[in-house]
């Protein structure tokens, strides 16, 4: 048995599937840029990041402190 036939066979199928695969990915890819998205920036296309104003972040904010506020309380009154 001839090992470095072997592996050279193993090679070429490695290879063979590595070009199918990037075929693949280069498709997949120019779909994508078909349909309207960049492609390879990974992150979904078409929609626009959301800005929270800081009054809802201080008005969020409140209402958390508020509500581990009262679970803390309701733990320490347990507690004893």
């Amino acid at each position: 048995m001839n090992i470095l036939a072997a592996l050279r066979r193993e090679e070429a199928r490695l290879q063979k599937q590595a070009d199918n695969l990037r075929q693949q990915s280069e498709a997949l890819l120019a779909a994508m840029k078909i349909l309207g998205g960049k492609g390879d920036s990974g992150k979904p296309t078409g929609r626009k990041k959301r800005v929270m104003s800081v009054a809802a972040r201080a008005k969020i904010s409140k209402a958390t402190k508020a509500r581990w506020a009262k679970f803390r309380a309701a733990k320490a009154k347990g507690k004893r």
